[in-house]
């Protein structure tokens, strides 16, 4: 039986590791894997092939090839090898994919690939940013057939 998985989806737009701290901490507790789907623009997923290589490497611990691979890479996309080294590095099975397709269609697509999903969460930078629109989210709501969990980004006061 595949083990149990919690697919956060976050975006490029702003910070693209936002409730990440929060995903990782609720994985550990409930003993789950963690699957990371970002939502990329189109731009940036032209580089998608060079930076799963650094993934390749980053795993391998050729963290310096890795690095170099990335060094030309100024768009939020580089943040992928680093957000799933950080998974590794606290002990969380991750796997990360990034789309630049429709992200109800792309999470439907990871749902039924994965049976393991148990549930999805959204970062911030989904639900504030406007990548998911209102409406868009109630469809997800009544189509995952899993819970799915927004987050929102905590105000603070100065």
């Amino acid at each position: 039986m595949a083990r149990k998985q919690l697919l956060f989806v976050t975006s490029s737009e702003g910070q693209s590791d936002e409730g990440l701290p929060y995903a990782l901490d609720f994985a550990r507790t409930m003993d789950l894997g963690v699957s990371i789907l970002m939502v990329v623009r189109k731009a940036m997923s032209e580089k998608w092939e060079e930076i799963m290589t650094a993934v390749t490497f980053a795993e391998a611990g050729e963290h310096d090839t890795a690095r170099e691979l990335l060094s030309g890479n100024s768009g939020k996309e580089g943040h992928l090898p680093l957000i799933a080294e950080r998974c590794r590095k606290e002990g969380i099975a991750a796997e990360v994919y990034a789309t630049s397709r429709d992200i109800l269609a792309a999470i439907s697509s990871l749902i039924r690939q994965k049976n393991g999903i148990d549930m999805v969460m959204l970062s911030p930078s989904v639900t504030d940013k406007g990548v998911l629109s209102a409406r868009d989210l109630q469809r997800l709501v009544k189509t995952a057939s899993r819970p799915v969990v927004t987050m929102a980004r905590q105000v603070t006061a100065s």
